[in-house]
C-alpha cells in the first residue's frame, strides 16, 4: 500500500514543503530512502524501526521504499523521523488516513518511541499556515513555540503512541493555546541599569543617541574606564521588542536550535558578544547547510565586539556588507540563502597596544609605528560604517568615590522611545524602523541643512578627510539628536554635536 505524509525542510529561516511517500513493495525486507537524504536522514531508518517496535507497533516485513519530494532538494536532520514513522504506520494500515492530508508532521524519535524537539519548529509552523495546512503535529517540546503562529492548530505529543491515538481519535485531543502578547510581556528579563555608571556624561549621551537612532557605536579608552560596562547597559534603554519583531527574532533562534532555553518567544532584544577568536562563518553564518551566525542572532538587537582590534581583520571585513544592507547572503553550490541581520554594532577597544595612549595618568609605551599597525586592523570602510566614535576617559578620583547614583535607565529609555516614535512617524511610509536605516534620498528629504550647518560640514570633510558615507552617517546622527530634542528640522547645534562623534577620524 502507498501512503503520503507531509513534512518540511528548512532553507535558511524559511521552510519548504516536503512530501514523504511510503510504499510497501514486494521483495526482501528492508528500508530504502531516496530523494537526496543526508546522513542523519539515512540513519533515521534504524531509529524509526526500533522506535516502532519498542512502542508496540508491527514493523512490516516487506521492502519499504521512502521517497522524499521534491527529489532535487537536499533533506537534512532528524526532523523526518516522525513523518516517516507515520507514513509506515499509514501504509501498513495501523493508523487512520483521514487527517493525513491536512496535517504536517515533524519530530525526532528516540528508540523507545518518545518524541524529541527539533530546530526550526516556528519557521515550519509559519510556512505550514501560509500554504494552507490546518494542523501541525510536533514533539511536546516544540508545541509552545509553534503555537505562537495564529490560524494553525498545533498538537504536541511526548510519545509515538500519543500521536497515533490523535490520528485514530482526533476528537479526544485539543490543540495547544498560546497568548503570544502575554508570553512576550511576561518573558522579559531585568536588564543592567545605567545608574551604576559613574561620570562619563559624554559616553552616556552617545549611548542614548545610539539607542534612539539604531546607530553603530565604538568606545575607545584605557583599561578600566568603563567601556564594557557602558555597552552592556545599552539593552536597558532600548524600546522593548514589539510582537512582530519578537516573531522575527524567535524564528532565527529557532532555526539555530537555541529556542529551547528561551521558551516560546524571545522576549528581550538580543545581546550577542562573541569572543575575539570567532571565525568568519561563526560571525556571519555558514556551513554545508547554512545556519545563522552571530550577526543574525543579534537581529533587532546588539552585536557587541569587545576588544575589537583583537579580532582578525579578515573576520571584521565580513561585517561590511551586513552593516550596510541589513542582511547577509550565503551562497553554496546547490543553494543561496539570506539571513536577516538588522543589528546595532557596539564595539570597544583600547587606543593602542599598551592601552594608555592619551591617558591622563599613565604614559603610553607604544611607538607611533605600533599604534599605526594597531589601528590598521580596522579598515577605513569599516570605520565609516560606525556612526558614533567615542573616547571614554579615565574617571577622576572624586567621580570614583562619589556616593550619588547616575541617571537610571528608565527615564533615558522614555526619551529614547519618544525619539523613536517621532522617527517612526516620519519613516513608516518607507517601511524603515529607525534613522540609521535611512538612504540618501531620505537624507535629502529630512536632513536639509541651512547655510551655517552646510559650511560646518564642509569644513569637517576637509579637516577630517571624511568620505561620502561618513558624511551621511553624520547627518543620520544629527537627525536623531534633533528627534531627542523634539525638533522637526536640523539645527547647527545638532550637526555640530554629530561631528563631535567622529573622534577616531580626528585621532588618525
Amino acid at each position: 500500500m502507498l501512503a503520503r505524509v507531509w513534512s518540511a525542510s528548512l532553507v535558511g529561516i524559511e521552510a519548504l514543503k516536503v512530501g514523504v511517500e511510503v510504499d510497501l513493495a514486494g521483495g526482501l525486507p528492508g528500508i530504502v530512502v531516496v530523494g537526496l537524504p543526508d546522513m542523519a536522514v539515512q540513519e533515521s531508518k534504524e531509529r524509526v524501526k526500533a522506535a516502532l517496535k519498542n512502542a508496540g507497533y508491527a514493523f512490516p516485513m516487506r521492502k519499504v521504499v521512502i521517497n522524499l519530494t521534491p527529489a532535487d532538494v537536499r533533506k537534512e536532520g532528524p526532523i523526518f523521523d516522525l513523518p516517516i514513522s507515520v507514513g509506515i504506520l499509514a501504509a501498513s494500515e495501523q493508523v487512520s488516513l483521514e487527517l493525513l492530508d491536512e496535517c504536517l508532521f515533524l519530530g525526532e524519535l528516540s528508540l523507545d518511541g518518545s518524541l524529541r524537539p527539533v530546530a526550526g519548529a516556528l519557521a515550519i509552523a509559519a510556512t505550514a499556515q501560509k500554504i494552507g495546512f490546518k494542523k501541525l503535529v510536533v514533539p511536546a517540546g516544540n508545541a509552545r513555540e509553534a503555537a505562537v503562529v495564529e490560524g494553525l492548530e498545533v498538537y504536541g505529543f511526548k510519545h509515538l503512541s500519543d500521536m497515533t491515538d490523535f490520528l485514530n481519535h482526533p476528537a479526544l485531543h485539543q490543540p495547544m493555546q498560546i497568548d503570544g502578547q502575554r508570553e512576550l510581556a511576561e518573558g522579559r528579563s531585568p536588564t543592567l541599569d545605567l545608574r551604576d555608571v559613574k561620570g562619563q556624561r559624554h559616553a552616556r549621551r552617545a549611548l542614548e543617541i545610539a539607542a534612539a537612532g539604531g546607530h553603530n557605536l565604538i568606545f575607545t579608552g584605557p583599561p578600566g574606564s568603563g567601556k564594557t560596562m557602558l555597552a552592556r547597559r545599552l539593552p536597558g534603554i532600548l524600546p522593548p521588542l514589539q510582537f512582530e519583531e519578537a516573531l522575527e527574532v524567535t524564528q532565527i533562534h529557532s532555526v539555530a536550535g537555541l529556542l529551547r532555553e528561551k521558551g516560546c518567544l524571545v522576549s528581550d532584544r538580543p545581546f550577542r558578544s562573541p569572543h575575539h577568536s570567532a571565525s568568519g562563518p561563526s560571525l556571519v553564518g555558514g556551513g554545508s547547510f547554512p545556519k545563522p551566525g552571530e550577526i543574525s542572532l543579534a537581529h533587532r538587537g546588539i552585536l557587541f565586539l569587545d576588544e575589537l582590534t583583537e579580532f582578525k581583520r579578515d573576520v571584521l571585513e565580513f561585517l561590511r556588507q551586513p552593516l550596510e544592507d541589513g542582511y547577509v547572503t550565503i551562497s553554496r553550490t546547490r543553494q543561496s540563502v539570506s539571513f536577516p541581520a538588522q543589528f546595532t554594532l557596539v564595539a570597544s577597544t583600547n587606543p593602542c597596544p599598551c592601552g594608555y595612549f592619551g591617558d591622563s595618568v599613565q604614559a603610553c609605551s607604544c611607538s607611533p609605528r605600533q599604534r599605526e599597525q594597531y589601528w590598521a586592523k580596522l579598515s577605513g570602510p569599516l570605520m565609516d560604517r560606525i556612526d558614533l566614535q567615542v573616547v571614554v576617559s579615565r574617571l577622576k578620583p572624586e567621580e570614583m568615590t562619589q556616593q550619588a547614583e547616575g541617571e537610571p535607565s528608565e527615564p533615558v529609555r522614555q526619551r529614547v522611545e519618544a525619539a523613536r516614535d517621532r522617527s517612526y512617524q516620519r519613516l513608516k511610509a518607507e517601511a524603515l524602523q529607525c534613522n540609521a536605516e535611512m538612504q540618501p534620498r531620505h537624507l535629502r528629504q529630512w536632513c536639509q541643512l541651512d547655510d551655517t550647518s552646510r559650511i560646518l560640514i564642509e569644513n569637517a570633510i576637509r579637516k577630517l578627510g571624511l568620505s561620502a558615507r561618513a558624511t551621511d552617517r553624520i547627518l543620520k546622527v544629527a537627525r536623531t539628536i534633533a528627534d531627542l530634542a523634539g525638533d522637526g528640522s536640523l539645527k547647527t547645534a545638532h550637526v555640530a554635536e554629530a561631528i563631535q562623534y567622529r573622534t577616531i577620524d580626528r585621532m588618525q
